[in-house]
């Protein structure tokens, strides 16, 4: 069953880390400048750099990449099982998605972060063959509190905001989600509006995809 994987959107959303500068606690691996997900369904161009200090931590279903500065990026890769797709059968793909996120997804964020909810969302039918993007504020939930920066009455402290990406491929659901540092580590410079946020989001999830090579069925051996 779908629940089974959920100890790997615990890690998706940040609730603690692997340190992974030893690529041999990886569960997945490193190759040159390419990390190969654990369950041999993608490969990835390194979103950090582990020489200036970029982190890769991971479970058998998700990857995290992060750096100090503005980079927060996971990856995840569940296999669907056969009431999945069943699931898939019935709602069609944008019901669906949205379904594996309201479910699979989601109540992992409201359950490490009091107060998470989804601000919007957009089906995209060009992306990946049918994409969902999703965007959500996560009080509490940056990976980058170390950098906030003059948190008082004239500069509260804004709730973490993320992009998430869903879609399917070979059976595997794929959740792309980042974080928009600037909104934590700008302080009162701060003026995006959450339509300039969401193109923000939607261009570094674009790039990641840009990035992810996914594998077929009968190469994820290799």
């Amino acid at each position: 069953m779908i629940r089974r994987v959920l100890p790997g959107l615990v890690f998706l959303v940040g609730a603690s880390w692997l340190a992974a500068q030893d690529f041999s606690a990886l569960h997945g691996r490193v190759e040159g400048n390419t990390y190969h997900g654990a369950n041999g369904t993608y490969a990835i161009t390194m979103p950090v750099l582990p020489e200036l200090g970029g982190i890769i931590s991971d479970t058998p279903s998700v990857v995290v990449f992060r750096d100090q500065f503005n980079v927060h990026i996971s990856i995840g890769s569940f296999p669907q099982d056969a009431s999945q797709r069943w699931e898939l059968s019935t709602r069609g793909l944008r019901d669906y998605l949205q379904y594996y996120f309201v479910n699979f997804v989601f109540p992992d964020f409201q359950q490490l972060f009091a107060g998470s909810r989804i601000e919007s969302s957009n089906f995209e039918p060009d992306t990946m063959g049918g994409a969902l993007v999703i965007y959500t504020l996560l009080p509490g939930g940056t990976m980058f509190f170390h950098r906030r920066v003059n948190i008082g009455p004239e500069n509260p402290e804004r709730d973490a905001k993320r992009g998430n990406l869903l879609f399917i491929r070979h059976n595997h659901i794929f959740v792309i989600s980042i974080e928009l540092a600037e909104r934590v580590v700008e302080g009162s410079a701060y003026n995006l509006t959450p339509e300039q946020e969401n193109t923000i989001l939607r261009q570094r999830l674009e790039h990641t995809l840009e990035n992810l090579f996914i594998k077929r069925p009968t190469d994820a051996a290799r």
